[in-house]
């Protein structure tokens, strides 16, 4: 079931179109990927998804709800964290806490913010005031904020920005346990490739304010057909560049290695290639493609 439908979503900004025509949807216990380069238009679509900013044409649709009509009871059943967004800076960690979780009228408040200050490892900071916090610290909060309420839609913008490899590996397993458990539905966006090949079921691609590719991940990677091949020739390098040359493959060098971007169904051929001349080699290493090469050639606009 979809929860959550956006169509011919359009966002102009004077003469300058920020999100141009777009549609999209989310299942119910699903994580989709919402990635592009800076200035795609994923931050203007999410304020749009939360009525922080009014669509210039489109329709939005939640739980088979208009929106626009609905927001108050939309909203309630919705959460959000973003790394740029401030949080009042005079108040501590309680009182930013215990006041979103009364406005969503959280019952048992006070035990539901003591767990989540808990679970992401805030104790010793709770009395602290927030503008104390290290741009790690006041993602945490924002975290903590955004599952005050048990939100059966939850839009994550860059939410493991600034936090270290612990903590952010703990924030991503946290996600996929209440995606399981509750069946909470998530709209991510992230510059982390790994991370959005860990946990998203699903990608769109935006790029200039249009959805420009969508699949799996796995889809998604399966479209770049072409490997790295990286090689190190203990002698005769030249000859290998002269080979390399002679056959047209793409190459350069890297360090002491050599490497070769080829299509990964003629990794043989140009080992045969190579022995064939008798060109010797220490060390190989291939590389297939992953998400973050699509995404390069997306921005570069290659694909």
């Amino acid at each position: 079931m979809d929860v959550l439908q956006a169509k011919n979503l359009t966002k102009k900004f004077g003469k300058f179109i920020a999100v141009d025509n777009i549609s999209l949807s989310l299942k119910e216990g699903e994580i989709l990927g919402l990635l592009g380069p800076n200035g795609a238009g994923k931050t203007t679509t999410i304020d749009m998804l939360l009525g922080i900013l009014k669509s210039t044409s489109g329709e939005i649709s939640m739980f088979d709800l208009p929106f626009e009509k609905n927001k108050v009871k939309i909203l309630k059943q919705m959460n959000f964290s973003a790394a740029y967004v401030n949080l009042p800076w005079r108040l501590t960690v309680l009182e930013n806490l215990y006041t979103f979780a009364r406005l969503y009228e959280v019952k048992d408040y006070i035990g539901k913010v003591e767990k989540l200050i808990e679970e992401f490892k805030m104790t010793k900071l709770k009395n602290e005031l927030t503008l104390k916090l290290s741009s790690g610290q006041m993602t945490r909060l924002y975290l903590c904020k955004a599952f005050i309420n048990d939100p059966k839609i939850l839009l994550l913008d860059e939410p493991t920005a600034f936090l270290d490899p612990d903590i952010a590996d703990f924030t991503r397993k946290y996600i996929l346990k209440r995606v399981k458990q509750s069946k909470t539905s998530v709209l991510f966006t992230s510059h982390n490739m790994p991370e959005v090949n860990e946990i998203c079921d699903r990608v769109i691609f935006l790029n200039q304010g249009k959805i420009i590719a969508e699949d799996t991940p796995e889809g998604l990677i399966r479209k770049i057909k072409s490997c790295k091949v990286r090689l190190f020739f203990a002698s005769d390098t030249k000859r290998a560049e002269t080979l390399l040359n002679n056959f047209n493959y793409k190459f350069w060098p890297d360090n002491k290695d050599t490497i070769i971007e080829l299509e990964e169904k003629n990794v043989g051929q140009l080992l045969g290639r190579l022995s064939l001349a008798k060109l010797k080699y220490t060390q190989i290493t291939i590389d297939k493609p992953t998400l973050e090469d699509f995404f390069i050639k997306i921005a570069r606009k290659k694909i």
